[in-house]
């Protein structure tokens, strides 16, 4: 199945910040970031089709997944 990713601020850094990726059917939340080498301790908010979404979130073809990274201020 193709789902699509989008990345925002850090995780954006050294990887296409829009990009379309196939996965296995069954696959999930947890398998995508596996696929896109980013470790689940840089991702603070997870979105399936702008939803909050679990790490094991099944996903379906033509999802969308966004992700952003912790951001810290002064």
């Amino acid at each position: 199945m193709n789902i699509e990713v989008r990345l925002f601020a850090t995780l954006r850094q050294g990887r296409c910040p829009r990009q379309s990726i196939e996965l296995p059917v069954g696959s999930r939340l947890a398998d995508a970031l596996a696929r896109l080498n980013i470790g689940r301790h840089e991702v603070a908010i997870r979105l399936r089709n702008g939803q909050v979404a679990e790490w094991e979130t099944a996903l379906e073809e033509g999802d969308t997944i966004s992700l952003f990274p912790a951001i810290g201020g002064g």
